[in-house]
């Protein structure tokens, strides 16, 4: 084992513990980060810390209030503390190239504590910090030529919802493990653009499976190691408008301006009481066995290139209609898929199944054993059906278990993506086909 030595104490390296790691950070530099969750759903800075050190997930999304957060401080901390302790190569990259500086300017401060290991940094802090094990932490500008650059294990990027999406999915590819250390990225902002860089790292978070990492002003000023006062708090509330702190400091949605559905409307549509599920690529979810007399609809959008099969059950004798079955599927062969749709028909005894006809001519209905209708998925049609089916949601008729992808893409949903040139989200597709077989009427803008 490597010792590593500094003013008054030392250690083994590499730190496998949580405990351990708490001590050397305490020892070193002074620092105690908050570790008391607050708020429901919330995360704390402290967690967010020890996973992305130990690598616990290969990307980790933070969202955290502006200023209070203390996101800048945290990533300083750790890209430190990784360069000492693993002898990690650190890229920090942030929405402009004078964010990536303010880290840096972070980490020089930590050098200024009384026992930090100064021994150990052998260059002056400008760009860069140099290492006496050979390796560096290095600020990125924001530009592909910069991103592009250096294979680092670990990437800290700050302040993402200020950045270019292009420059950070160029950065993204660049992590690579090396025999000690293994690759992580950290993907950090607050959450203030509804339809920018952050929303759209959300999206992938439900996807992809990264972990998310939020928390606010109350879990930033919980003590013990609560680093903000009730007297800064309620200073900076008296100087922002009331709509910038619920956005960046409550974190509640950016502004819903450009969604398609409204926001709260979709989380209410989502039940936890139902169940909670990620929607994760082949998990069939089914909340209820058929019951006999009941009555069920399916629809199903088909996977073509790069899009997602999904097929949706819905019971509809019963109001608010409820999901009981999702399944999202990749690109697999045909018959796989269409035997999908025909076990949920088959199961439910659906009484009326509709599908994405557009473009793909016989091939569903060849590989069909249960009837389906397609339906043509363009002009006044698509348009219409897409309506009903969102006004369904905003008037509260279909309630679902709590399916994170799903709710996710009917959540971030625009209005190019659903009436426009954009992606209509494979969710919202499946779940118009299947509402567009509900018999309703039309009585005061409510469908019943």
């Amino acid at each position: 084992m490597m010792m590593m030595m500094a003013t008054a104490y030392d250690f083994e390296l590499p730190i496998k513990s949580e405990e351990h790691l708490q001590d050397f950070i305490n020892l070193a530099f002074g620092v105690k980060l908050p570790d008391v969750q607050v708020c429901p759903n919330h995360s704390t800075p402290w967690q967010a810390f020890c996973d992305a050190y130990f690598a616990r997930y290969p990307v980790i999304v933070i969202k955290a209030s502006r200023g209070f957060g203390g996101k800048s401080f945290m990533l300083a901390l750790l890209s430190l503390v990784e360069a000492l302790t693993l002898k990690a190569d650190v890229s920090l990259l942030g929405g402009s190239g004078a964010q990536s500086k303010i880290i840096l300017e972070h980490m020089a401060k930590f050098w200024n504590y009384k026992s930090a290991p100064r021994n150990l940094l052998v260059s002056d802090i400008q760009q860069e910090m140099r290492f006496a094990w050979g390796n560096k932490v290095r600020a990125l500008m924001a530009s592909q030529t910069s991103v592009r650059g250096p294979h680092n294990p670990r990437l800290r990027c700050d302040e993402i919802d200020e950045m270019d999406i292009r420059i950070l999915d160029a950065a993204l590819g660049q992590p690579m493990s090396t025999d000690a250390v293994p690759a992580q990225t950290i993907l950090s902002s607050t959450h203030q653009n509804a339809d920018g860089t952050m929303t759209e790292i959300l999206r992938r978070a439900a996807v992809n499976g990264y972990k998310v990492h939020e928390w606010c002003w109350r879990e930033a000023s919980a003590q013990p190691n609560g680093w903000l006062t009730q007297e800064e708090i309620e200073r900076k509330r008296s100087e922002v408008s009331a709509t910038m702190w619920a956005v960046e400091y409550d974190l509640q949605e950016p502004s819903p301006e450009s969604r398609a559905i409204m926001p709260e409307k979709v989380e209410m549509m989502f039940r936890p009481e139902l169940g909670v599920y990620e929607g994760k690529a082949r998990e069939y979810i089914e909340i209820e066995a058929p019951i006999p007399g009941a009555a069920y609809v399916t629809g199903a959008d088909w996977a073509r290139k790069q899009d997602w099969t999904i097929i949706i059950t819905m019971r509809t004798d019963i109001r608010p209609m409820k999901i009981v079955t999702y399944e999202r599927m990749g690109r697999l062969p045909w018959p796989v898929m269409i035997e999908r749709l025909d076990y949920v028909n088959e199961r439910y005894k659906v009484q009326t199944s509709a599908h994405d006809g557009t473009g793909l001519g016989d091939v569903v209905n060849d590989y069909l054993k249960t009837q389906s209708v397609p339906v043509i998925m363009s002009g006044r049609t698509r348009q219409d059906m897409l309506s009903e089916c969102i006004s369904a949601i905003e008037n509260e008729v279909i309630i679902s278990p709590d399916i994170s992808y799903f709710k996710n893409e009917l959540k971030y949903a625009s209005v190019d993506d659903v009436y426009g040139s954009g992606h209509l989200p494979d969710s919202l597709s499946a779940l118009a086909l299947a509402y567009r077989n509900v018999g309703y009427s039309h009585m005061g803008g409510i469908y019943l």
